[in-house]
């Protein structure tokens, strides 16, 4: 998929599985009263982002992870922005990027976009790598979601592609990035453009760095560089400038 004179390259999808059948993913949903509910097909493939939505927050497929499932809500975009995972605060707020590290995120949206908070999270489908959090590990720091865990949390995004069918991808964070292109350093990823192919859908794809308080990565040199050439990229990116799918 191209688009203007954007620099881009050609990298392979790191996914390329089919579907899930019942048998593939025998996973429970919880009830709207907390009961768990035999895993259904059509249960995960929605006739609608609303309906698909409300099935992922009720999700109680890894028990390791701290429910409720964290989403931006059914927002209708040509842009899908893929976090890491929920921290503390986001299961208490109800959205993805609540607390600090968001401020973080939309302050740069803000300068190099014009977009603001309210308007990024009205135009902009925001999904992640796992949408619960994963809890704390026994030194007090978030816990990392585990190979499968990771692999549960997939289905979401595959049935978000096939519904929304995006043109712009923004992972933010390594983990997120990783699930796009192939595992290389910050320096050889921010500020540059990859076109790829994920579970049949030709997407571009300007990765982010994680806007973490706790990492320096973006604050100092190459990084900050980097991170304002992304930002630019994102910015001129045609289908940023008519990323709502609905009015």
């Amino acid at each position: 998929m191209a688009y203007g004179k954007a620099e881009t390259e050609n990298c392979a999808g790191v996914f390329k599985t089919q579907l899930p059948t019942e048998s593939d993913l025998p996973f429970t949903l919880a009830s709207d009263d907390g009961e768990c509910l035999p895993f259904s097909a059509e249960k995960i493939m929605p006739d609608s982002l609303e309906k698909l939505v409300h099935e992922l927050r009720r999700c109680a497929a890894c028990p390791k992870m701290h429910r409720p499932a964290v989403s931006g809500g059914p927002v209708w975009s040509r842009v899908v922005s893929v976090g890491q995972a929920p921290g503390t605060r986001e299961p208490v707020a109800g959205k993805p990027f609540a607390w600090t590290a968001g401020k973080t995120l939309f302050r740069w949206f803000e300068t190099f976009c014009g977009v603001a908070e309210e308007e990024y999270r009205r135009t902009v489908y925001m999904a992640a790598v796992c949408r619960c959090f994963p809890g704390k590990t026994k030194t007090g720091g978030d816990r990392v979601p585990d190979a499968e865990e990771i692999a549960e949390c997939q289905q979401w995004l595959r049935r978000e592609f096939d519904l929304l069918k995006p043109a712009l991808i923004i992972p933010i964070g390594k983990l997120a990035i990783s699930q796009f292109l192939p595992a290389l350093p910050l320096t050889e990823t921010i500020g540059r453009q990859f076109s790829i192919e994920y579970e049949g859908h030709g997407v571009d794809v300007i990765p982010l760095p994680h806007p973490s308080g706790a990492s320096p990565w973006h604050r100092m040199e190459p990084g900050k560089s980097l991170l304002t050439k992304a930002m630019k990229r994102i910015a001129d990116h045609p289908a940023w400038k008519e990323r709502s799918l609905k009015s």
